[in-house]
């Protein structure tokens, strides 16, 4: 990494976009998406299902460990294989049909859902999963507006159709009602939860009929049916799918894309991701359906053209994927240009220099080296340091994209090295762990460097945090529970003063932010009461009220 001050950075004239290498090229075949749900919903399972039928594996891994049964390629973490959720983020990209896949896993449960909006912030489109027999769940519900907030185009999939659940239509009117968006199923289920048979494809009106293999962990048969062959294999069953599709049409429940692509509508398919029926229906939705990577606009609202010079935005941090080397990796979305391995990157926030000579793509916890990549794709950088989250690299052609907002903090512990003489490994595993957003570092001077503040959505980043302190860095920590849970955002000016509250603490995050944390909320209430103009501004997703 460079010290010098960089030179100002040329203006890079843009590439016409009839190149056989325009970056405008690349990107249209190109679909960036994540997956996301509710825990248990079976996300990690479809990540799975889709690398097995884009080839990228063989057979199905299995999140639940049954024996002869691998695990999933994404959950690559100790403590996500032991028990079976996803922690960290895992990137695969998968070709298929002459398009390029780079499909973004997210933690699911409620505790990691400020990891989730930062995968959200690098990708065009998302899949949602939903449980057949749940439905629209806390998270679900969540995951659905935080998507609305970024105006991302959404894909429901209504998973475990394989296992009893509710009716079709129950779930379509409960999908309306919580998101506001016109569910509009682009497949329809031929069988009941539970007797999962097949799906009409409603825009053609033909049947696929699925037959399971030994475990799931191979590609379903399947049988491509006309409406004739289907009512003479499946009879009642199939004639109730098809009233039921119909019915849909008559409610407004028909594909348009526009509508789709502007959040006012959500196309649906049925899928059982565990046997892997309904996933070759869902890769086609993506190629024809889904965003290609467009132009995305900078701080000032300008939107950067894909055929100008390199730039990308870091959307997380992560170090431990190479168990030999405790390394650290930069993922960056791809937002514009050409990236070539080994070009020298400008830092757009501090201006220095990055060298790229360790450029891979992460499939889960492996990884293979790259010499290029186009929009949409998603680059790991190894061992860059001086970044952070929501940092802009770009090459010749300067520009900067909005940050990537910290969520609001509701669980707080102070930490210690458990052996003091591990004080350097501490410092650096606590560093560490900032940068990947696996907590919030806060400090104070009254508190010292030696006892900071961590500083999570949910207690479980905290034990997850403690884990990795023991297993990734070799120094084991001591936590001592704080009692506040309500944190806002104030200025220099009003330190003092809060200082001087009961139930109040001023904590600073590395982003320089100054925290104000209460116990509650009704203190907090209580301190705006006697401190009249104090600054108290929210955080991103504050459920504090």
């Amino acid at each position: 990494m460079s010290t010098s001050a960089p030179a100002l950075a040329e203006p890079e004239a843009a590439i016409p976009a009839d190149a056989p290498d325009a970056p405008s090229r690349h990107a249209a075949v190109r679909r960036t998406f994540a997956v996301i749900s509710h825990p248990d919903a079976g996300k990690s399972t479809l990540t799975e299902a889709l690398a097995l039928h884009t080839g990228a594996v063989t057979r199905a891994g299995h999140v639940k460990g049954k024996a002869g049964r691998a695990g999933v390629v994404s959950d690559w973490q100790e403590m996500e294989q032991q028990r079976g959720i996803s922690i960290s983020s895992a990137v695969l990209q998968l070709d298929h049909h002459g398009h390029v896949l780079n499909l973004v896993d997210t933690p699911g449960h409620a505790d990691f859902s400020e990891d989730t909006y930062r995968v959200l912030a690098a990708v065009d489109c998302a899949i949602m999963l939903v449980d057949a027999a749940r439905g629209m769940e806390r998270q679900t519900r969540k995951l659905f507006d935080v998507c609305k907030h970024r105006g991302l185009p959404v894909l429901t999939v209504i998973n475990k159709w394989d296992r009893p659940g509710r009716e079709a239509l129950e779930l379509m009117d409960e999908v309306a009602q919580v998101t506001g968006m016109t569910p509009t199923p682009l497949t329809w289920p031929v069988g009941v939860a539970g007797d999962f048979r097949g799906v009409v494809d409603r825009r053609t009106g033909g049947y696929t009929r699925y037959t399971r293999t030994p475990g799931g962990a191979t590609i379903a048969e399947q049988e491509h049916l006309t409406p004739e062959q289907a009512l003479e294999r499946e009879g009642e069953t199939w004639t109730t799918a098809v009233e039921e599709a119909e019915l849909l049409a008559v409610e407004n429940g028909d594909h348009d894309e526009e509508a789709f692509l502007a959040g006012r509508t959500t196309p649906v398919l049925f899928a059982a991701a565990v046997l892997n029926f309904g996933v070759d229906h869902l890769l086609e939705t993506l190629l024809e359906h889904a965003p290609a990577p467009a132009p995305r606009p900078d701080v000032a609202g300008a939107p950067r053209a894909l055929d100008t010079g390199f730039s990308g935005q870091v959307f997380k941090i992560q170090s431990g994927t190479d168990r030999a080397h405790r390394d650290r990796v930069a993922l960056v979305r791809v937002c514009s240009g050409h990236f070539e391995r080994g070009t020298p990157l400008t830092v757009a926030r501090t201006g220095r220099t990055l060298t790229t000579k360790h450029a891979q793509h992460l499939q889960g916890a492996s990884r293979t080296s790259i010499e290029e990549s186009w929009p949409g794709d998603v680059v790991g950088l190894v061992g860059a340091s001086g970044i952070e989250v929501g940092d802009t690299l770009h090459a010749r052609g300067a520009v900067e994209y909005p940050p990537i907002p910290s969520f609001a903090p509701e669980h707080f512990v102070v930490a210690r090295p458990a052996d003091l003489s591990r004080s350097k490994q501490f410092h650096k595993g606590i560093a560490e762990l900032d940068a990947e957003g696996v907590v919030q570092v806060l400090r104070s001077d009254l508190r010292g460097e030696q006892a900071p503040v961590l500083a999570a959505v949910g207690p479980l980043q905290l034990e997850v945090a403690s884990h990795r302190m023991a297993g990734d860095f070799s120094c084991p920590i001591r936590t001592e529970p704080l009692s506040y849970s309500v944190a806002r955002r104030t200025t220099r000016e009003h330190v003092q003063a809060l200082t001087q509250q009961r139930g109040t603490e001023v904590l600073e995050r590395r982003d320089g932010d100054l925290l104000a944390v209460f116990t509650d909320v009704w203190r907090m209430n209580g301190v705006v009461r006697e401190l009249p103009g104090v600054v108290l501004e929210p955080l991103v997703a504050d459920t504090t009220g």
